[in-house]
């Protein structure tokens, strides 16, 4: 028999006590000390029955384990499936983050509405009965399959899964759940850490999958434990910028596919919106003649599109110029600022540069770095970049351009949308035997691609 006893740790160096304390003691951390529940065993039972009490598991040879795939559940979305690696895996446990208002309750909903054969529990411990069936109504869609359920008591939800014994369960949000044994509120560590461990449990034994929503702190991590990460088998990220309409979930961590995968959606009034082909969403056709305009052949995961590179330089108003850099990391601009101006011998120095990355998107592939260079150059001159020529490279500190991965998807990706010129760096051709129609350009260094491009 195990009793149940409260004790306080420290979240930052660990350190234990009886009682909360505003300030530990030991690392000097303030309001660092979260509840946990410790189980202790009772002292009148005997070490020496342990090794006669029966073994529920035994070890068995890794030889002797059978591995047969089992069958996904398709959720009827092509970019979830993608992201997820082909679909839901039964007894799995996914973990959807994001920012407040970003979609994520929406994706999740219109995705169940769309499995009519499968039986559906929806548990939400943020929004009514009536707000869902309002949402639902936006949606458009019908599913008598979709049981919801208003309840944030652990206990509560186990009875109302055990009644229905549903295919399918989603919980929103992890946060808001609660465990009657523990007297933390809900949303603590220890509370989302109990009831993740138990949620747990019961997907393993009853081979039911199970989606978590959950809540991101100021910093974009997931609130709550560390912990809750590691016990889920598939962390997904849900963002963009809430002022633009397209949404990107990406795979954070996934034990049965790749962490590569992306899904693009679009935010409409109905719900989310599949992008099937993201390049032409993200192309403006309207920049002929403008400078400071370039279009990149970049990959997010192993996904290829055509995205625009928006640059503006212009003399510095005060004594000190800006940088402004959106949805590109400001450091590796300041980078190649810096290579502009040694190896090519740009003055920017007493200039603003602002740089934007079109349709609100974040993109993180080095293969940007061409475009981006070429933009802050277009507008720095004043000279148009042709509109039929895109670019992909990544810019090193000598001022070469470096090889990038994927080249043949880029290549073929920029040829379906029309593109009749592409610059690529030099010798990142190996392998490529495809016949392809767009004109290939090989380029070294930057003064090179410069030369292609405003000669």
């Amino acid at each position: 028999m195990a009793k149940l006893k409260s004790v306080y740790f420290c979240s930052k160096c660990g350190n234990e006590s009886p009682k909360w304390m505003g300030k530990c003691p030991a690392c000097g951390e303030w309001g660092s000390f979260v509840e946990e529940l410790v189980r202790k065993d009772v002292a009148t039972k005997h070490e020496d029955t342990r090794s006669f009490s029966p073994v529920k598991s035994e070890p068995t040879s890794i030889n002797q384990v059978k591995a047969d795939e089992e069958p996904r559940i398709d959720l009827l979305d092509d970019e979830l499936n993608r992201v997820l690696g082909g679909g839901l895996v039964p007894a799995s446990m996914v973990l959807i983050g994001g920012e407040p208002g970003i979609g994520k309750s929406t994706l999740v909903l219109q995705t169940i509405l769309k499995l009519v054969n499968v039986k559906t529990l929806y548990v939400s411990g943020e929004e009514s009965a009536r707000q869902l069936k309002l949402r639902a109504d936006r949606i458009g869609i019908e599913n008598d399959n979709c049981l919801i359920v208003c309840e944030t008591n652990l206990d509560e939800i186990f009875k109302h899964v055990k009644n229905t014994s549903p295919q399918l369960v989603i919980i929103d949000s992890i946060q808001t759940v609660y465990n009657d044994t523990l007297e933390s509120s809900s949303g603590s560590i220890s509370q989302v850490r109990e009831c993740a461990a138990a949620i747990l449990k019961f997907a393993k034994q009853s081979n039911t999958p199970v989606i978590l929503i959950g809540h991101i702190t100021k910093e974009g991590s997931i609130a709550g434990p560390k912990v809750l990460e590691h016990i889920v088998d598939t962390v997904l990220q849900f963002e963009g910028d809430q002022h633009y309409m397209y949404r990107i979930l990406r795979s954070i961590k996934n034990r049965f596919g790749s962490t590569a995968e992306l899904g693009i959606y679009e935010m409409h009034q109905s719900g989310l919106r599949e992008v099937n082909n993201p390049s032409e969403l993200l192309l403006t056709q309207n920049h002929d003649g403008l400078s400071g305009v370039s279009i990149a052949a970049a990959i997010e995961g192993v996904r290829p599109f055509l995205i625009e590179t928006q640059s503006l330089v212009s003399t510095a108003a005060y004594g000190t110029p800006q940088r402004s850099a959106t949805g590109f990391d400001i450091r590796r601009m300041n980078m190649l600022l810096a290579v502009l101006e040694k190896r090519a011998g740009f003055k920017l120095a007493q200039k603003d540069v602002f740089l934007n990355i079109a349709g609100g998107l974040r993109v993180s592939d080095p293969g940007l770095d061409l475009s981006v260079i070429s933009a802050v150059l277009s507008s720095s001159l004043d000279m148009a970049i042709d509109r039929d020529t895109c670019l992909c490279g990544e810019v090193g500190l000598s001022g070469e351009i470096r090889p990038v991965n994927r080249i043949e998807q880029r290549i073929l990706e920029a040829e379906k949308l029309g593109f009749s010129r592409i610059l690529i760096p030099a010798n990142n051709l190996k392998g490529f035997s495809a016949k392809v129609k767009i004109e290939i350009v090989e380029v070294k260094r930057v003064s090179d691609a410069f030369r292609v491009l405003f000669s």
